[in-house]
């Protein structure tokens, strides 16, 4: 199952990420495919993140997206915590 258009596949994988990190403060998803579904850039600011090294919230980032991430070409991953 294909992430079909851009804004289907965004909002799937918002979905899928707020799921994933009920305490994020923000969640963006792009696509930067343009238009295909095929690659992503995703933004997420969360607290589940603090203490992480950048390697470690990136794998978080992935293992919540296992199954999305076997459809696509890429993924830009950012991530942060929330300034205190």
């Amino acid at each position: 199952r294909s992430l079909s258009s851009g804004s289907e596949g965004e909002s799937h994988l918002t979905r899928v990420l707020r799921e994933k990190f009920p305490r994020a403060s923000s969640i963006k998803v792009v696509d930067i495919s343009g238009g295909c579904g095929a690659m992503y850039e995703i933004h997420i600011e969360s607290e589940e993140f603090r203490e992480k090294r950048t390697v470690q919230q990136h794998q978080m980032v992935n293992q919540a997206l296992s199954e999305e991430i076997k459809h696509m070409h890429g993924l830009r991953i950012f991530t942060s915590t929330p300034k205190a």
